[in-house]
């Protein structure tokens, strides 16, 4: 894929200057201001390189550096500044938001080393973000694999969460779902710690003893402990630790969490859960949602409503919540 650069000013003549001087060795797009910027960054992004003049009328440089971090943040970003506001320029590149900066007037052959070290940490970023990808996908199927053998009527359960967790999050129109998603469906691998005797009486229904149920009841504190150290899935692990929480504090772990302090996606795999248990063991759909609106305390309320959207967005289409 070729790394494309997009240089920013509000002076046309700078810009054809890029295009001219540099234009043979680099893919260069230019914009007009802040405000051109943003837009050719959301249609034809994300670029490798965004270069900016520090002063531009509008959106100055720094707010649309900050502006494309959070739009495109493996970009690599640079400015161009007088003397003036150097200070301000160093202080941006101690915070993160540019990579280097660049004095005015700067030389052709001093930009386009820039440009080639821009590019160089670009491929960098890009390659890394890959490799994490492609780590943290392959331990995810490890892990549902290895709870499908070790247990299929907990992988069972943990697909139907996922999918009504995932309809939940449509349902509050969340921009970030993946790690309530992958903690849906690593929500029971803490169950690969409980004895296959204590599984085969789970299935049968038959009383647990004492300590049967102290293992079962500690498997959302297990998964939390195997998940925590594979890199990304920190927030997943957390929120799995709490999924047996409810929204006024009681229930596990024991500690003065309650409320909005508890993860969301935590208070949408409680919600899910247990919906997803009443309906599996025969409980009519309307009926387990009027129990649950029962249940004084025990959901995020924002979380039930988003569930009753969800049921019935499922009923109304093809059933795709069993």
């Amino acid at each position: 894929m070729t790394k494309r650069i997009l240089c920013v000013d509000d002076d046309l003549n700078v810009l054809e200057a890029y295009q001219r001087q540099l234009g043979k060795q680099f893919p260069i797009d230019v914009a007009l201001g802040g405000e051109e910027a943003l837009a050719i960054v959301a249609d034809r992004g994300p670029y490798a390189v965004v270069v900016a003049d520090m002063r531009m009328p509008g959106i100055g440089g720094m707010q649309l550096l900050r502006m494309i971090k959070e739009q495109a943040p493996d970009t690599v970003r640079m400015v161009l500044t007088g003397n003036a506001d150097l200070q301000m320029a160093l202080d941006a590149i101690n915070e993160g938001y540019i990579f280097r900066l660049l004095t005015k007037p700067c030389p052709p052959d001093v930009l386009a080393r820039a440009l080639e070290a821009g590019i160089a940490q670009y491929e960098l970023i890009t390659a890394e973000h890959e490799l994490l990808s492609q780590t943290l996908s392959g331990s995810i199927k490890v892990l549902t694999d290895i709870l499908a053998m070790a247990n299929p009527a907990a992988f069972g359960r943990a697909s139907r969460v996922h999918r009504l967790a995932s309809r939940i999050c449509d349902a509050l129109r969340l921009s970030k779902k993946w790690p309530i998603e992958v903690a849906a469906m690593l929500s029971q691998i803490g169950y690969v710690a409980v004895s296959e005797q204590t599984l085969a009486k789970i299935h049968r229904h038959d009383e647990l003893s004492p300590g049967e149920k102290e293992a079962v009841a500690n498997h959302p504190e297990v998964a939390r402990k195997l998940l925590s150290n594979i890199p990304r899935l920190e927030e997943v692990a957390e929120i799995i630790a709490y999924q047996e929480k409810r929204y006024y504090g009681n229930g596990l772990p024991q500690n003065q969490v309650s409320g909005m302090e508890i993860p969301l996606g935590s208070r949408i795999l409680k919600a899910a859960i247990d919906f997803s248990d009443m309906v599996s063991a025969g409980i009519d759909r309307a009926a387990a949602l009027a129990e649950m609106r029962q249940r004084h305390g025990w959901y995020d309320p924002n979380v039930l409503g988003a569930l009753e959207k969800a049921v019935d967005a499922a009923e109304s289409h093809v059933n795709t919540l069993d």
